[in-house]
């Protein structure tokens, strides 16, 4: 029996990248105006109208129905799904997602990645791998479930605006971090967003960023590993990756650079790169 991938557009992933994959969007709202994450709103859109916008957008996780459909079609191909969902502790799809598959008899497996954005991309690209491989359902499953822990993402944020906009910090705090130019860098711990470190310039912002992936002991660069920025310039990245490039010149002749969509976007705003991997250790 095939099998299938259903995930969420917190992934930042596209169909494109495998014909095993099937990706359901989460909603984003500007104001009364509601899109669909990748479908009816593009990347570039959502920082378009992000940046121009006085108020934050809010998202909406997956509903039960939407994933009910998609296992539904998934079954009735002859094909055993296998739902990835981002963080639990981040949004209510794994319980959108948990609940939908309670509905079908067949064998459905629901994973929570604990992870968003790029963490969660390289663990769907790591399931996809184990699909081609010809790995069972099952195997895949509990692969993935002790492969998640091994999932490292760190981020560095341009800015702390956007998570004063949405209440995660002070005024106070957001108005003198950007008086001083500080640079916090964030990494999903146990499913849930967490404040690794603060520097102030983006030089010194860069080298604790490549200290964090240090402390997590080293890239497994036989898995999957992914690197993103969001906003409309990638400069930043590019200048990190030229850097840095002693952590990737060995293992890698070119680094593919995505787009941190608008799940994480929302509240790291523009100017924000980030990078996942599985830990070598």
């Amino acid at each position: 029996m095939s099998i299938r991938i259903i995930t969420d557009s917190a992934s930042d992933l596209s169909e494109k990248e495998s014909r095993h994959l099937t990706i359901l969007p989460l909603t984003v709202r500007f104001g009364d105006t509601e899109y669909l994450d990748g479908v009816t709103l593009s990347g570039k859109e959502f920082y378009e109208k992000l940046i121009e916008s006085d108020v934050l957008p809010t998202t909406s996780q997956i509903s039960p129905y939407d994933f009910e459909q998609a296992i539904q079609k998934t079954l009735d191909a002859g094909e055993t799904p296998i739902v990835i969902t981002l963080s639990s502790k981040l949004s209510g799809t794994y319980n959108s997602a948990k609940l939908a598959a309670e509905e079908f008899d067949e064998e459905v497996y629901v994973i929570d990645s604990e992870n968003v954005c790029v963490g969660e991309k390289i663990l769907v690209q790591y399931a996809l791998r184990l699909v081609e491989e010809g790995k069972s359902a099952r195997k895949i499953a509990e692969a993935l479930e002790t492969a998640k822990k091994k999932v490292c993402l760190v981020a560095l944020l341009d800015t702390l605006e956007y998570l004063r906009k949405g209440g995660r910090i002070s005024n106070v705090t957001g108005i003198v971090g950007g008086m001083l130019s500080i640079k916090p860098v964030i990494g999903i711990v146990d499913g849930v967003v967490e404040m690794l470190g603060k520097a102030r310039g983006s030089r010194n912002a860069n080298n604790l960023l490549a200290q964090q992936i240090d402390a997590a002991g080293g890239v497994d660069f036989s898995m999957p590993y992914a690197l993103a920025y969001s906003g409309l310039d990638d400069t930043l990245i590019r200048k990190y990756i030229d850097d840095n490039e002693h952590i990737w010149k060995s293992h890698t002749e070119k680094l593919e650079i995505g787009l941190v969509g608008s799940t994480i976007g929302t509240h790291a705003g523009p100017g924000a790169i980030a990078v996942s991997f599985f830990k070598e250790i």
